[in-house]
């Protein structure tokens, strides 16, 4: 290496001589050389013409002394060598030389010698002259060959000292960091360099030895960690073992050991599949392909691995990937390895907690719909039928209410264990919640069992509940529907037989009902309801119908029923008792009522601008659902708001909301009643009615149904007869109670006649106006208004 270095130095230092000193010193002879021969030129240039012309004269007249006196004088010049002198006749050839010598190789040139006569010039002889050609080293000066010399000998020394120097200087040290990184490879220890300076090769050297001082530290560092690595991989309390990229067991830890009771030695380099058991293995060798290493770490599976005792522990497995530089162990996966055995038998416990009901001990909803998925696909393989019945225990809440949640957890007990022994090892039971249950039948002749089921269930429950010395008796509504038959999906057949079940409490409650197709169309047009409801409450298509209340004695209209319609602009005014109905069930009652309150008062403040309106009262019917704490509030701002006193607003009640004799219900109707409206009692005489109503609650009004009012003239005496008797002592007593009679549904005179004798006071039907929208009634009022200015004009 220090030869391979010294060489190219002196290769460098060789080559820059020949690029620069040579080149320069060439340029210097050259240019000597050129300037020697120039000085010489020019000098005998000067002799032959000076001493052509000097000759001139003793060539004309012939004389031998004078000539010979002026080659002697060219002679005399160091540039010349020999001179010789010839004239034009022939007569005289002088030659005349430095040295005795003839001079053979000598360089001449020659000069004509004119002399002027009178008749012109006349050539009169020739002039040579001989001399030696200047060479290149011959034309130094002393001055200069000095010169050159000395340089010659500055720049070979220059060169030796460069040599010497670098061979001192750099080679060396050189030499000695290469054997210290010769020994650090050959024999593994970190060797240092023995050089000391403060220039760029002491900074190598000093910096190679902190590198080396380094590295010694990093590796102690780097044997420290394996050890510790090593001592953490077989101490962590956790079954580790690395992988090969053939599934080739690399490494095992001692807890990993300890574990599973096998031996390390005879461990390493088997397939770690061999010890999962069979029905395992290919899901673990499977398991890449999901997640393929060494990408990403795997999510872990969980298999049954067999330990050395021959037990079997379910195992969680997870690996990652250990990247690394060497080739050999690019595809080495860390594992870990967890017994999960207790787990699994845990979560196998909490998942049938979790598809279980804790009470009854069947399955709850999650479970019943786990199961009902599994046997539809068994069915839609089989090609065979399944019952699904949902059963609701009637009055159920009741026993709730009145004897305790205990009683009715026992009632729901003692009903599981009655229905149990009815269920073959084909049947699923399930809690859905509440009171509500449901029934999987499955097998042959679903339908048939199903029908029979129900009336199982029938007679199960003629027989008493006997709890905490109470006999309690209840009944039950069951929907039943029948996969394919009646559904798609296993959502769909719940839905259905759910459907039927309520169909059925809406005809009475206690039996069974087969889902069918109108009752799919009943839930649509339910579902279609609800939009419109929502949709009629967004862009404001409820409106207060008015119709008119007359007195029956002097045919004055007093007051006005608001009445709620739903003005459809595709499907025109939609039913208000089914309205009614459906908004109770899905609570958007309270916001129907809130806009038709407010309605009814805003129509009753622009009927006050008509004359004879001025008096008139609005009566609204409200809802026993919206009667909450805040309804005097709101009624008193909403009156406020048009102009309106309180006393020219009815507020009209059912019997069921005075029937639950509920409290809150009593205070908010009193707080009404003391902010100055009036409470009038509707559709009295029919369902549970009781006078003793009309002493426990403020009614002000009461309704006499229409039922009565065309009872009145019905075509049977006997009925005829009844009916008057009831009319007149609701009438009566009602009189006695300080409350005013108005009587419903009058359409024709004989009836408004027979009302009046009676004692009723007001009345309203189609026999005074038809309910109708506030621009109607207020252009027919203008025009009995006209009529009777008329009238009294003519009068």
């Amino acid at each position: 290496m220090a030869h391979s270095v010294e060489s190219r130095f002196i290769a460098i230092v060789s080559g820059a001589l020949l690029t620069v000193v040579a080149p320069l010193f060439t340029l210097l002879l050259t240019l000597s050389y050129h300037e020697a021969i120039r000085s010489q030129r020019n000098h005998l240039e000067i002799l032959l013409s000076t001493n052509a012309q000097a000759l001139a004269r003793p060539l004309w007249d012939l004389d031998d002394d004078t000539i010979n006196q002026i080659t002697g004088t060219l002679v005399s010049d160091p540039m010349i060598r020999m001179v010789e002198v010839k004239d034009t006749s022939g007569q005289l050839d002088i030659i005349q030389t430095a040295g005795s010598d003839i001079i053979q190789d000598a360089a001449s040139t020659s000069r004509e010698v004119t002399y002027k006569t009178t008749k012109g010039v006349v050539t009169v002889g020739l002039l040579t002259v001989y001399y030696d050609d200047v060479g290149l080293l011959t034309s130094l000066s002393r001055t200069e060959l000095a010169f050159i010399t000395i340089f010659i000998v500055a720049v070979v020394t220059i060169v030796i000292a460069a040599i010497a120097g670098n061979r001192f200087m750099v080679i060396r040290p050189l030499m000695r960091l290469a054997a210290a990184i010769e020994a650090t490879r050959r024999l593994g220890s970190r060797h240092h360099v023995d050089w000391r300076s403060k220039d760029e090769i002491g900074r190598l050297a000093k910096s190679f030895n902190e590198m080396q001082s380094q590295l010694e530290k990093e590796e102690l560092e780097i044997k420290n960690a394996h050890a510790r690595k090593t001592e953490i991989y077989n101490r962590t309390p956790a079954m580790l073992f690395s992988l090969d990229s053939h599934d080739r067991i690399a490494a095992v830890s001692d807890y990993w050991i300890q574990a599973t009771g096998y031996d390390r030695s005879r461990i390493l380099g088997l397939n770690f599949a061999d010890l999962i058991h069979p029905d395992d293995r290919l899901l673990f060798q499977q398991r890449r392909t999901a997640h393929p290493l060494p990408d990403a770490s795997h999510n872990g599976i969980t298999v049954r691995f067999r330990c050395m005792d021959g037990s079997v522990m379910d195992a969680l497995v997870l690996e990652k990937a250990l990247h690394s530089s060497d080739a050999a162990h690019q595809s080495t996966c860390l594992c870990v390895m967890t017994d999960v055995t207790e787990l699994r038998q845990s979560e196998k416990r909490n998942r049938q907690q979790a598809i279980s009901d804790h009470l009854t001990g069947l399955f709850n909803r999650q479970g019943f719909e786990g199961i009902l998925d599994l046997q539809i696909r068994d069915a839609d393989q089989n090609g065979s039928e399944l019952a699904c019945l949902f059963i609701d225990l009637d009055r159920f809440k009741a026993i709730n209410d009145n004897l305790g949640h205990a009683a009715g957890d026992a009632v729901l007990k003692q009903f599981t264990a009655k229905l149990e022994p009815l269920l073959t090892p084909l049947d699923s039971a399930s809690r859905l919640g509440g009171d509500e249950f449901a029934i999987l039948l499955a097998g042959e002749k679903v339908e048939e069992r199903a029908r029979q089921f129900c009336e199982r269930i029938g007679a199960m429950l003629d027989t008493p509940f006997e709890i905490d010395n109470n006999s309690i008796r209840i009944s039950a509504s069951i929907g039943m529907a029948v996969y394919p038959l009646h559904a798609s999906s296993a959502s769909e057949l719940l839905q259905n037989a759910d459907m039927a079940m309520y169909t059925r409490k809406r005809m009475g409650k206690n039996g069974s009902q087969v889902f069918d197709s109108s009752i799919m169309d009943r839930a649509r047009e339910h579902a279609e309801l609800e939009r419109d409801i929502a949709q009629a409450l967004s862009d404001d298509w409820f409106e207060a119908y008015f119709q008119p209340i007359q007195n029956l004695g002097t045919g004055r209209t007093t007051g006005f029923e608001a009445l709620l319609r739903l003005n459809h602009p595709e499907k025109g005014l939609l039913s208000p008792a089914t309205i009614v109905r459906l908004a109770e069930e899905n609570g958007t009652i309270q916001r129907i009522g809130n806009v038709i309150l407010d309605q009814a008062i805003a129509n009753l403040a622009r009927l006050s601008h008509l004359p004879g309106m001025e008096q008139t009262y609005v009566a609204v019917n409200f809802s026993p659902l919206q009667f909450e704490p805040g309804l005097p509030t709101r009624i008193a701002g909403v009156l406020h708001r048009h102009g309106i006193v309180p006393a020219r607003l009815v507020i009209e009640i059912t019997e069921a909301v005075i029937m639950k004799n509920d409290p809150q219900i009593r205070a908010i109707l009193n707080a009404i009643h003391q902010l100055g409206c009036r409470i009038a009692l509707d559709d009295f005489g029919t369902g549970y009615s009781s006078l003793s109503y009309l002493s426990r609650f403020p009614v002000d009004i009461v309704k006499i149904d229409q039922s009565f009012t065309r009872s009145i003239c019905d075509d049977g005496p006997e009925i005829r007869q009844r009916s008057r008797m009831l009319v007149e002592g609701i009438a009566a007593i009602s009189h006695k109670m300080n409350c005013t009679v108005i009587a419903e549904g009058i359409e024709t005179e004989e009836q408004k006649q027979l009302l009046t004798e009676i004692g009723a006071d007001f009345g309203q039907g189609y026999l005074f106006a038809r309910p109708q929208p506030l621009d109607k009634l207020i252009a027919g009022l203008g025009e009995i208004t006209d009529q009777n200015r008329i009238a009294a004009r003519q009068a």
